[in-house]
C-alpha cells in the first residue's frame, strides 16, 4: 500500500479516531459554515499558532455531523513533517488523485489544506479545483501570510474566494475557557496574559510560558520572514519587532524609527526598515493603523500607529518596556474592532486625536479608550475629542471603570468587558 495513504488515514476523520478538536471557536465556525455549499474558496489567514488548524478540523467535523460522508472530506496539514513530500502543486494533485482512487468519494469533496503557502505554486491547484465542473470540490485553505492572496491567486480567482482572519482567543473566549464571569477582574487577567491558544494548556508558570512565546516568536521570524524573504539582518528584524511592541499605540513614522536606530549606533536605511516592518505585518505579528483625517474624510500617509496581535508578546517577552495599562487597553480595543470585522483607523482633526474610527458597511463608530475616568479633568479630555466631531455617527468612550456613566451629548460610556456586545 502507498505510504501516503497511511499518512492520510492518520490525520483524517474517516474512522472513529481520537482526534483533538480543541476549544470550539463557534464565532469562526458559525461564520464560515454560512458560506458552505458553493465553489467559493474559504481562506483562513492569521499568525501561526492562533488555531487555524483547529478551526479547519472543527469545520470538517461539523460537515460530517450535518450528513457529509467522512470519506468526502480530505484534510492535509502541510506544516506537519509527515506531509513534507508535498513540495509542489503537482505533488498535491497526485495526493488528491490517490485519495479519490482509494476512497471513491461520491458527490462533493471537501478539501482542507492547512499552511498551503508551503506548497510551491499551490494557487494553480486551488484555482483548478475551484473551477472544475466535471467534479464537485469545495476548498478550505489556511496560511500564515497576509500576502498569500495578493498576487496570482487573487487574479486567478477574481472574487471566487472569501477570507476569514483568525485571531488569538478573544476576551469572551478567555472567560469561557477559564470559566470566569465577565467583569473588570477577569478583563485585567486577560490583559495581563494574552490569548495565544497554547498558553491555556501550558503550566501557569512564567518561565514555561515565556520560553514558549520566545520559541513562537523565533519560529515566525525565521520561517515566515527570514527564510521567505532572505533577510540579511535578522537582528534588525527582531529589534524592530521589539520596538513595535514597546511603542504600540504611539504615533510613529518610518523616519522616526530609522532615526531612533541611528541614535543607538545602528546602521540602517529607510527602505530596509519599511520592508522589515512590512514583513512583520504580513506575518500578523503587528498591524498598522493609518491616520484618518476627520475633516477631509481621507486616509493620511506618513505617521501611523502599530498594534501587536496579542499582548502575550508584551507581557512575557518585553515586560520592561514603558507600556502602561491605558496602552494595553487601547491595543485590546483595536483587536476587538478587527475581530468584529471593522476597518480601523486613528482619527485626527486639528490638534485633537480620536483613538479609533471604525467602519463596517454603513456603520461608523468613533471610540476613545482610557484607563480610568478618575476625575472631571480626565473626563473632559477624553470626551472633548469626540465632541469636536461634527457628524451623527456613534461615539463611545471605553474604560476600565467599574461604574458606567450616563450618555453625555450623545457619547456613550462603555466598560471594556462589555464592548463586544455593542459591536
Amino acid at each position: 500500500m502507498d505510504e501516503r495513504m497511511d499518512i492520510l488515514r492518520k490525520y483524517n476523520l474517516w474512522t472513529e479516531g481520537d482526534f483533538d478538536f480543541g476549544f470550539m471557536r463557534v464565532a469562526y465556525t458559525g461564520r464560515i459554515m454560512d458560506y458552505v455549499g458553493n465553489r467559493l474558496v474559504k481562506v483562513l489567514i492569521g499568525q501561526r499558532r492562533t488555531g487555524k488548524s483547529y478551526v479547519l478540523r472543527q469545520i470538517a467535523r461539523e460537515l460530517i455531523r450535518n450528513g457529509v460522508p467522512p470519506q468526502n472530506t480530505l484534510f492535509i496539514n502541510r506544516e506537519l513533517s509527515d506531509f513534507a513530500f508535498l513540495k509542489t502543486h503537482k505533488d498535491l494533485e497526485e495526493l488528491v488523485a490517490l485519495y479519490k482512487s482509494e476512497l471513491h468519494p461520491q458527490g462533493r469533496m471537501y478539501i482542507f489544506i492547512d499552511e498551503v503557502q508551503l506548497i510551491q505554486e499551490w494557487e494553480k491547484s486551488v484555482n483548478s479545483y475551484s473551477q472544475d465542473y466535471t467534479e464537485e470540490y469545495e476548498l478550505f485553505i489556511s496560511g500564515s501570510n497576509s500576502r498569500m492572496l495578493s498576487g496570482e491567486l487573487a487574479t486567478l480567482l477574481s472574487g471566487r474566494y472569501v477570507q476569514f482572519p483568525i485571531y488569538p482567543f478573544s476576551y469572551q473566549e478567555y472567560t469561557e475557557i477559564r470559566h470566569l464571569e465577565q467583569n473588570r477582574e477577569s478583563y485585567m487577567g486577560y490583559m495581563n496574559t494574552g490569548g495565544i491558544p497554547e498558553l491555556f494548556v501550558l503550566p501557569e508558570k512564567q518561565e514555561v510560558q515565556r520560553n514558549y512565546l520566545s520559541a513562537l516568536k523565533d519560529t515566525i521570524l525565521l520561517k515566515d520572514i527570514i527564510q521567505r524573504y532572505s533577510i540579511r539582518d535578522p537582528r534588525l528584524l527582531e529589534d524592530l519587532f521589539a520596538f513595535l511592541v514597546g511603542n504600540a499605540s504611539n504615533l510613529v513614522s518610518i523616519g522616526n524609527i530609522v532615526n531612533y536606530f541611528k541614535s543607538q549606533g545602528r546602521k540602517t536605511s529607510y527602505d530596509a526598515v519599511a520592508a522589515y516592518i512590512g514583513y512583520i505585518e504580513d506575518s500578523f505579528l503587528a498591524y498598522r493603523c493609518e491616520r484618518f483625517d476627520l475633516r477631509g474624510k481621507e486616509i493620511l500617509s506618513g505617521t501611523a500607529k502599530y498594534y501587536i496581535n496579542d499582548l502575550a508578546f508584551k507581557n512575557f517577552l518585553y515586560p520592561g518596556t514603558a507600556y502602561g495599562v491605558g496602552y494595553k487597553l487601547e491595543n485590546l480595543v483595536y483587536l476587538e474592532l478587527l475581530r468584529a470585522g471593522y476597518d480601523v483607523y486613528t482619527g485626527c482633526a486639528k490638534e485633537k486625536e480620536v483613538d479609533f474610527v471604525a467602519r463596517k458597511g454603513d456603520r461608523t463608530v468613533y471610540l476613545q479608550s482610557t484607563y480610568m475616568l478618575v476625575d472631571e479633568q480626565t473626563m473632559r479630555r477624553e470626551y472633548a475629542s469626540l465632541e469636536s466631531i461634527q457628524d451623527n455617527y456613534e461615539k463611545l468612550v471605553v474604560s476600565l471603570d467599574d461604574f458606567c456613566l450616563p450618555s453625555n451629548e450623545g457619547i456613550r460610556h462603555v466598560r471594556a468587558w462589555e464592548l463586544h456586545g455593542l459591536l
